[in-house]
């Protein structure tokens, strides 16, 4: 019975953990690789894929070690101490608040797009309503969206297997063999980055596994692995499909080949990714607010969901301009930190040349995106 219980506390923090990892990133990923072809793709995921699996390797071992109730600046002024608490703090709060900018700018298109044909109505109504049903459940808590996450990764890949039943006679390979943009070149980086990162999870995690906690490894791995694999079926599918005509935010150029009837299947599995990955994260930002900063739980709630909004009101709508900050400099921040935390508590000698990389990845996006 306990072997039965351990393999379902793994299964479901494998499906909270890699169903946050699995959020608005994966929209992107067809148009970037329709710009540059699947080989600099392929190369970009080996590469960050394996940075990131060790970051997130490096922050569970660090999770382990540290008292629970607890997340990123908190681990940074534990390790780092207070100066260090400041730039995590400023990085973890202007990642969160893009990455939530993100999930309401295409959530919010897409479930215009499956409901404006029936009731009508404007796109901001819809904006609305899909951003007030998150805050709510950031309100409800962790057990609340743990559970819409396990359901939701189901009906994920149940939703993506559709969409390849129904095209799969169309998809050409020869889309991914487009000739390559070479002034696009550094575009895969902040946004394939933004799209494998779940450490902000993972104290979440370690907490979920209560007396198992020597799991979080194996979670961790699995986790990883699992978004990259669905990343690559969703990209051949995508542009296999699409080709030439795939669109930035991938689900709104298969209606035309497809038809609105699979169409409608794909635009609900875009909101129920965005969404999972908008509670969850959001519900993390709270905590930070709780627990580091030690902001009563009410307030937090108010800081945390307010500001994606206001962005989005004010014009920052453009969301693969959105991930590419997001990841390639924030993220880049936070792997940063994550990595000197790490060399200070176990003497890595392999932290350094890590931190290196990212300092260089953040200045070339930096250079990217002001050019």
């Amino acid at each position: 019975m306990s072997n039965m219980k351990q393999i379902f506390n793994g299964v479901y923090a494998v499906s909270v953990l890699s169903g946050t990892i699995i959020g608005v990133g994966i929209f992107a990923l067809p148009y970037v690789t329709l710009q540059l072809g699947f080989w600099v793709m392929l190369g970009y995921f080996v590469v960050l894929g394996v940075l990131s699996v060790m970051v997130h390797m490096c922050f569970g071992e660090l999770s382990l070690m540290t008292p629970d109730k607890k997340r990123l600046p908190g681990f940074v002024k534990m390790y780092l101490g207070s100066f260090w608490e400041k730039i995590a703090i400023v990085s973890s709060v202007i990642g969160a608040f893009g990455a939530m900018l993100a999930y309401s700018v295409v959530g919010g298109e897409f479930l215009e797009k499956l409901l404006s044909p029936v009731f009508g109505g404007s796109s901001i109504v819809f904006i609305l309503i899909y951003f007030f049903a998150g805050t709510i459940l950031i309100f409800l808590g962790i057990k609340a969206i743990a559970s819409i996450e396990f359901w939701g990764l189901i009906l994920f890949f149940v939703a993506l297997l559709a969409i390849f039943l129904q095209g799969k006679t169309l998809i050409n390979n020869n889309h991914f063999f487009a000739n390559p943009d070479w002034s696009q070149f550094f575009l895969p980086f902040g946004v394939i980055l933004f799209s494998l990162w779940g450490t902000d999870l993972i104290p979440e995690i370690e907490e979920m596994l209560g007396s198992k906690k020597q799991m979080l490894r194996k979670v961790i791995l699995i986790s990883m692995l699992m978004a990259i694999a669905v990343y690559f079926f969703f990209i051949y599918v995508i542009l296999g499909i699409t080709g030439s005509n795939t669109t930035e935010l991938a689900l709104t150029g298969l209606e035309q080949v497809l038809g609105r009837g699979v169409v409608g299947w794909a635009l609900f599995f875009g909101i129920l990714t965005t969404f999972t990955s908008f509670i969850t994260l959001g519900l993390t930002l709270k905590r930070t607010f709780c627990y580091d900063l030690k902001i009563k739980e009410n307030l937090a709630w108010l800081i945390t969901c307010f500001p994606p909004l206001v962005l989005f009101l004010f014009g920052f709508n453009n969301f693969i301009s959105i991930l590419s900050f997001v990841g390639g400099i924030m993220l880049g921040v936070n792997a940063i930190l994550i990595l000197l935390m790490y060399q200070k508590t176990t003497n890595s000698k392999l932290a350094y040349p890590l931190v290196l990389v990212f300092s260089l990845g953040i200045l070339f996006q930096i250079i990217y995106t002001v050019k």
